[in-house]
């Protein structure tokens, strides 16, 4: 798995001063993707927007956190090799403890950075994406400190493969104190109902 690139890094506020929260984004996608989120959240955390370590195969452009052969390919091993490179970088610059907010492959990748290490990640926000399979480290840590988790999701999205929805919505009330919605009419997307909802949901995970 490649390393993230530092130099490619989006980074909003001063990670010294506030907390840090990660921005990741989707299958194809790159570091400019959520980047205009930070617009619409908090100013009381820093922001820092990563890309993807991988490249899609062509036509597709952009970045990916693992590569998806179909739609109902999601190998968990390859998920936590995502997560493994952006707790890597995340040790690389020093951030002990940050929020994460994933979309779709960036929520998945999220999702398994708590899984495999509970210590650092202080909570999770997953737009369109959902839990992978089988286990991790942090899974008996989780099912008793139950971190802030944010999921939201479309009821039209046709990307996310039902089984993967199906798994998600049994993992995660039990390894974290959930919150979201899942929104209709809304596909594989984020809307503004969401994204009100995911600042009320930072404004309380604000220090103090």
């Amino acid at each position: 798995m490649p390393t993230l690139d530092s130099d490619a890094v989006l980074w909003a506020g001063d990670p010294t001063e506030r907390p840090l929260v990660v921005l990741l984004h989707g299958y194809g996608s790159d570091e400019r993707d959520l980047f205009a989120l930070r617009e619409h959240l908090p100013a009381a955390f820093a922001y820092a927007s990563v890309r993807a370590p991988l490249s899609p195969p062509f036509p597709m452009g952009g970045h990916s956190w693992y590569p998806i052969h179909d739609l109902s390919s999601r190998d968990p091993t390859a998920v936590t090799e995502g997560a493994a490179a952006l707790l890597a970088w995340l040790a690389s610059v020093g951030a002990e403890r940050v929020g994460l907010i994933g979309f779709s492959q960036g929520g998945a990748v999220a999702l398994q950075a708590l899984r495999t290490e509970p210590a650092r990640i202080g909570f999770v926000a997953n737009l369109s994406g959902y839990a992978a399979g089988g286990s991790a480290p942090g899974d008996a840590a989780l099912r008793e400190s139950r971190p802030p988790v944010f999921w939201g999701r479309g009821t039209d999205d046709t990307v996310i493969p039902a089984s993967a929805i199906e798994h998600t919505l049994e993992w995660l009330p039990a390894h974290s104190s959930l919150s979201g919605a899942a929104y209709p009419g809304l596909a594989h997307a984020v809307s503004a109902q969401e994204l009100d909802d995911l600042n009320r949901f930072l404004e309380r995970q604000i220090p103090g």
